[in-house]
């Protein structure tokens, strides 16, 4: 069985391959906006099925542009400032990615938003990988 897109963005060292990981991330994203737009159309049905469509394609492929900018954002990052395993890469992925979906929304305040947010989730989780973070612990019997 293949690893999930997950194991396969952290098994790439930051800062190669940024093709790779640029794929990796626009799969993750895309997977995402796939399930965000699902939930949209089910619980929100569309009047036609053209807009239907149109919404799909709308979120879909902005969480790919969104997973696609943070990808490159962050390995070229590590690349030029020569730190791979540093979580301001991350941050500033995160942020590149905030910006483009303030760029698609066509709304300052959302990039500006989004940016903050995305890179701070970023950073926080580059720092638990690094640091061994567990989101859920093991029980203890």
């Amino acid at each position: 069985m293949g690893r999930s897109p997950f194991q396969q963005y952290w098994d790439i060292p930051d800062g190669t391959e940024c093709h790779r990981k640029a794929y990796t991330s626009t799969t993750v994203g895309g997977a995402v906006g796939l399930v965000v737009s699902a939930y949209s159309v089910t619980l929100n049905p569309p009047d036609t099925f053209v807009e239907g469509v149109a919404r799909v394609g709308r979120y879909t492929f902005t969480a790919a542009a969104i997973g696609a900018m943070f990808g490159l954002a962050s390995c070229i990052s590590a690349q030029v400032r020569e730190k791979p395993d540093d979580p301001l890469n991350y941050f500033i992925g995160g942020c590149a990615g905030g910006l483009t979906l303030g760029a698609r929304t066509r709304s300052s305040g959302t990039g500006a938003a989004a940016c903050l947010c995305f890179g701070t989730i970023a950073a926080l989780t580059k720092m638990g990988q690094l640091e061994g973070w567990k989101l859920i612990s093991d029980p203890k019997v």
